[in-house]
């Protein structure tokens, strides 16, 4: 399965309106600043819908963080509503005109998840899959949307649906080790994951990498 980033996966599309939905502006960003302070950098998790790009490597940590470096969003501090508001407009028009657009949708999606405004990504990528139920690359970047918000039972159930479409996909998998580590404390269905990530991909090129990350979560006591 291809893991690239496709033209349309680089922000989602709109509901009624970013306004409109559950989540206010003000508490979109108030929770993104947070998931920025909260607890260590995991480092390893990959991004699905982009070109697999871990962040710097770090001991893994017990509750989310931010997105990985090379993210637009980890470049700076998270822009204000009103010019997110304004790089989504074009996306959201698109979408008042076709509602149906799954790639405009997961553009939306992205856009929001690069940013840090998970609330609002989880609802674009979820519309995205009612439309396109197989797509696993955005299966999993909705999985670790929910991780970011704090949602690990989520994450991992997105995840497992990513798997039963493609059981080789080395995103998901990476990413459901971390989260079951971290999340579940499920040290032994992590190391489970990520065992059968490298059984299934030999010539994985992160292959150290989930090394690292075994010996991690033996050594943990979890």
């Amino acid at each position: 399965m291809n893991e690239q980033r496709r033209a349309p996966s680089n922000e989602p599309p709109a509901q009624p309106d970013t306004q409109s939905s559950t989540w206010s502006s003000r508490e979109a960003y108030l929770l993104a600043m947070v998931c920025l302070l909260v607890g260590a950098a995991l480092g390893y998790f990959f991004r699905a819908s982009a070109p697999n790009m871990p962040a710097p490597t770090t001991q893994v940590g017990s509750m989310p963080s931010a997105p990985p470096s090379g993210m637009p969003a980890a470049d700076g501090p998270p822009p204000t509503a009103e010019a997110l508001s304004s790089i989504a407009a074009p996306m959201l028009a698109a979408l008042k005109a076709d509602p149906k657009n799954a790639d405009v949708l997961i553009q939306l999606g992205n856009l929001y998840y690069d940013h840090r405004v998970y609330p609002e990504s989880i609802t674009y990528y979820k519309r995205a899959l009612e439309i396109r139920p197989k797509d696993v690359n955005v299966r999993t970047d909705l999985g670790t949307a929910y991780w970011y918000t704090g949602d690990a039972k989520n994450a991992v159930a997105e995840y497992e649906k990513s798997l039963a479409v493609d059981p080789q996909h080395t995103a998901t998998m990476m990413n459901m080790g971390i989260v079951k580590l971290n999340g579940l404390n499920d040290a032994k269905g992590a190391i489970a994951t990520w065992e059968k990530l490298l059984r299934d991909n030999p010539q994985f090129s992160e292959k150290q990498k989930v090394l690292d990350l075994i010996a991690q979560a033996k050594s943990s006591g979890k």
